[in-house]
């Protein structure tokens, strides 16, 4: 008998994580050990219907192992818990490097001549289908898990931004009521580390979210994350956002919460 797509993944998510799966979750991503446990049981779901219908493919050698899809799979989930979702639909596949690798980039320069040139990356999301990661700093960000620095957290909100059809920092939100608060407060908040970064001022947020309104996203979900008791106290109108579209409150149980 058919089973639908929505039927299949249904059933995957109601099936239990294996335990020797549970395990490489418990050693290796320390932020799925933060979690409350209605919400593991939730994540474990989200991950046993990933891992069947996203396609990892290695690179350079790389040969993928559970350990590989188990911790990609789990961090990229986490984005999505307590969310309608259709799980990352424009994405197929995940490419894993072991370690940085080098993309082609191409710059129109004054008077329209166009540089080639070439950039070493740890991850990459595209709008067509696939996503490309570093093993090595997938690992770097798993040793920390309240350094802001989560290079899974950082591209698979890129692919949650281009949902919205365009990658400008405004994924799909649940109201079109809500894209008027969110504008004034992103656009704000970007504006304000766009002059940290030039004046030198330190800041919460990484500087790399300068860069351009999408690379602002990325980094703030990173740093809702990993550092949320800093980000809150300190940005709360934007942390109250992430809050609203993740519908988490990491700054209550998250790495840097109070007594951690």
């Amino acid at each position: 008998m058919f089973e639908t797509k929505k039927k299949r993944r249904r059933r995957l998510i109601e099936t239990p994580l294996r335990a020797d799966w549970i395990a490489i979750l418990e050693r290796d991503v320390p932020y799925y050990r933060l979690l409350p446990t209605a919400d593991r049981r939730e994540l474990e779901g989200l991950v046993q219907a990933f891992l069947a219908e996203k396609h990892f493919e290695g690179c350079d050698g790389l040969q993928i192992t559970d350990e590989i899809r188990l911790a990609i799979a789990a961090q990229a989930c986490i984005l999505l818990l307590h969310r309608k979702t259709d799980l990352y639909p424009l994405l197929q596949s995940i490419l894993v490097y072991p370690r940085t690798f080098v993309a082609p980039r191409k710059e129109r320069a004054p008077g329209g001549v166009v540089i080639e040139d070439f950039e070493e990356l740890e991850g990459e999301s595209w709008d067509t289908g696939a996503l490309i990661l570093s093993w090595d700093d997938v690992v770097e960000s798993m040793a920390d898990a309240a350094d802001g620095y989560n290079v899974v957290f950082h591209e698979f909100a890129h692919q949650l931004d281009d949902e919205s059809g365009i990658a400008d920092g405004a994924p799909a939100l649940a109201k079109r009521s809500d894209y008027a608060d969110w504008s004034r407060v992103l656009g704000a908040e970007y504006d304000a580390l766009v002059e940290s970064v030039e004046r030198h001022r330190p800041t919460v947020l990484d500087e790399y979210g300068a860069e351009s309104p999408a690379e602002f996203f990325a980094v703030a979900t990173e740093t809702f994350f990993e550092m949320p008791a800093r980000l809150k106290a300190s940005h709360p109108e934007l942390y109250a956002q992430l809050e609203r579209f993740y519908r988490q409150d990491p700054a209550s149980f998250g790495p840097d919460a109070a007594g951690r």
